[in-house]
């Protein structure tokens, strides 16, 4: 194992061990999607019913939904950690400080800290895929390639939060997290299918977490196409596009 790696595992140990004791606070991302999925489940969807889902198939409205909301869980984790996190750590804890003292590099408190964030992100994700089998919604036991596909959608989100993590000045910049994650959460084929956006389709195919929710859909109902490819290489796109933004930016922040 190289220095490189063993460093960034050393900065998911010490995590996981600072959240050992503020466990609480890991259910908080994955709380909200399900929310939103049970008062779908006893509520909403009785009243909408079936819908398309895409080639042809007709399921109910839970079912729909459960998938893109198992997506919002790996987002919701990886971007809470990356972001608030974070920035408390390189700002005021000055952890990453205290972590060069040793013989960790920047790369190594990058790697680390995206490693992190993902494995929240995904851990809310595997929590989410059981609670959608538990509640009868699996429609296939490809269910089970949900997972690996929500780990790459927290990896996604991991990297593009501390790469804007890094540019953020004072708590006040935090509230753009909110004002972002929001719009794509709603505007992702969250909650409709594309062709109800109408003209404005393609405001969802430009949200990363669209590319996610196509992913865990396509492995929640066991049908698949070559599609599935291209949506699956936006988003490591985007990872080695934010992983090298974060890089460089620790890199200066914490180097003089």
């Amino acid at each position: 194992m190289s220095p490189v790696t063993w460093g960034a595992v050393r900065l998911v140990e010490r995590s996981a061990t600072v959240y050992r004791r503020t466990w609480l606070i890991l259910i908080s991302g994955f709380a909200e999607p399900l929310l939103y999925l049970l008062s779908i489940r006893l509520g909403l969807g009785q009243l909408v019913g079936d819908v398309d889902a895409g080639g042809g198939r007709i399921v109910s409205y839970s079912a729909f939904v459960a998938p893109a909301l198992m997506a919002s869980a790996a987002m919701n984790g990886a971007v809470y950690d990356s972001t608030f996190n974070i920035y408390f750590k390189l700002r005021h804890a000055k952890t990453y400080d205290a972590a060069l003292a040793t013989p960790l590099t920047t790369t190594d408190v990058a790697f680390g800290e995206i490693a992190w964030a993902m494995l929240r992100g995904f851990l809310y994700a595997v929590a989410f895929a059981v609670t959608i089998a538990a509640m009868g919604l699996a429609e296939s036991w490809w269910l089970i390639a949900a997972v690996p596909a929500s780990l790459l959608i927290s990896l996604a989100f991991a990297t593009m939060g501390m790469a804007a993590t890094t540019y953020m000045r004072s708590w006040v910049d935090f509230e753009w997290v909110g004002a972002i994650t929001m719009p794509i959460f709603l505007f992702s084929a969250t909650f409709f299918p594309v062709s109800s956006y109408g003209a404005a389709g393609w405001l969802v195919n430009v949200s990363p977490l669209y590319h996610g929710v196509e992913l865990i859909r396509a492995a929640h109902s066991g049908h698949g196409d070559p599609t599935l490819v291209l949506h699956a290489g936006v988003l490591v796109g985007i990872a080695l596009a934010g992983g090298w933004v974060v890089s460089r930016r620790m890199r200066r922040l914490l180097v003089v």
